[in-house]
């Protein structure tokens, strides 16, 4: 698929994950929006990648209609990627055994929105959209990325409302890109494993929380790098082939239950 002079929106681009992801698009020639709720970093990253920001709560569809609208007016919408989402830790009953400390069900519902019913949010109204593109020769009209987590399938303790979510998301690639075959738009999802992002902090404190956290790594035993999930990221969106397909970028570690 043909990324230069295409338009992309994604999610969560202010930071992480999500900002590699966009730098690597705007390296191939795609105008970005950059879709997050960090207003000065989301602009300060658009900004630098000559692309837009959009203040945008994947769950809230109007807000996610005007970041498709804000790239679609930059170039046609070719690519989405879903990089947002939150992370949770609880366990499911507590301590004293009482009702009142059992897993926040309100906790869990906002975690399922955000990762699960977000993700499929954008999905549905990007690949909307790029219904109206003039199909390439495979007659292709667009890609759809979503990202998931190695937690999908090696969920550990305390992760039930971030595994549930994720697991979600994972579920729905192969009917996803089943539905969205019938308009020539494809659908992968990336289960990325411990990656190197902000959400460590910085200092020595996390650099030593960092260290340990790679002692569990197959090879290379490190931390992963959010331009290494980029890469994997465009491919998967360049590749006309790859389709309905979850991917773990993990370097081999299977997490152990805590």
């Amino acid at each position: 698929m043909e990324l230069s002079n295409t338009s992309a929106v994604v999610t969560g681009g202010a930071s992480g994950l999500g900002e590699a992801t966009a730098e690597a698009l705007a390296a191939r020639g795609v105008r970005v929006v950059i879709a997050d709720l960090n207003d000065e970093h989301g602009a300060a990253v658009a900004a630098r990648l000559g692309g837009v920001y959009a203040h945008c709560d994947v769950t809230d569809t109007d807000q996610v209609i005007g970041a498709i609208e804000a790239a679609s007016a930059l170039a046609p919408l070719w690519s989405a990627v879903n990089c947002a989402g939150v992370g949770w830790a609880t366990r499911t009953v507590g301590k004293d055994g009482e009702y009142a400390s059992a897993h926040d069900l309100d906790v869990y519902r906002k975690v399922i929105e955000i990762n699960l019913i977000g993700t499929f949010n954008v999905c549905r109204l990007a690949a909307t959209k790029m219904s109206h593109n003039a199909p390439d020769p495979d007659g292709l009209r667009g890609a759809i990325l979503n990202t998931a987590s190695v937690a999908a399938e090696d969920g550990q303790i305390g992760q039930v409302a971030y595994s549930s979510s994720k697991g979600g998301v994972v579920g729905l690639t192969l009917p996803l890109a089943r539905d969205l075959a019938a308009i020539g738009v494809r659908a992968n999802c990336i289960l990325p494993g411990l990656i190197d992002t902000p959400i460590y902090g910085t200092g020595e404190a996390s650099e030593e929380f960092k260290a340990r956290l790679s002692s569990g790594v197959l090879f290379p035993r490190r931390l992963g790098h959010a331009a290494e999930f980029a890469s994997l990221a465009v491919e998967l969106l360049a590749n006309s082939y790859m389709n309905a397909a979850t991917v773990r970028i993990d370097a081999g570690i299977r997490m152990p239950p805590k």
